[in-house]
């Protein structure tokens, strides 16, 4: 599998709740996303940085949104469903899949940002392509099985700091 090097051309799909959750729960703090996109681009060239969120209605989502667009990255927004049960449910797992393996062809490198075991197959998949895949998460809360199929996994429990604000 391919090595860093500047010339690569990266992708990166960040699972927004997915981080959000982790920091949240692991360390009481908000993810850094800028810091996240720089560790994750590591100086390579840039195609695309997809932030994917869940709009719950929430007071200053707006405000986190439009912050993530300054920032660089390409904002999809899904509306959270509410089942007549009261249970509410959104994810984005089906679409971000559909954009890494539309892009791929594009990529030298596909930088996933999530902890989410389902998509260990997703990232055999894009290897199968041809692609170098990165995983960063945090370490604590992601699933093994994402962590062994990525060709690098970076932990970002190593070095929470560079990549929460209080």
């Amino acid at each position: 599998m391919t090595e860093i090097h500047d010339d690569q051309r990266v992708g990166v799909f960040v699972d927004v709740q997915n981080m959000y959750y982790s920091a949240k729960n692991l360390y009481n703090a908000k993810v850094d996303f800028k810091k996240l996109l720089d560790k994750a681009v590591m100086n390579r060239q840039l195609v695309r940085a997809s932030a994917y969120v869940i709009k719950a209605d929430t007071p200053d989502e707006e405000n986190f949104f439009e912050a993530l667009r300054k920032i660089g990255y390409e904002v999809k927004i899904k509306e959270l469903k509410e089942f007549y049960s009261g249970d509410k449910k959104g994810d984005w797992d089906l679409g971000m899949s559909v954009d890494m393996i539309q892009q791929a062809k594009k990529l030298d490198t596909v930088v996933l940002v999530t902890g989410d075991g389902d998509f260990a197959v997703l990232v055999d998949h894009l290897k199968a392509m041809g692609c170098r895949v990165e995983v960063m998460s945090f370490g604590r809360s992601s699933a093994k099985e994402i962590r062994e199929s990525a060709t690098k996994f970076i932990d970002m429990d190593e070095d929470q700091n560079k990549f929460l604000v209080d």
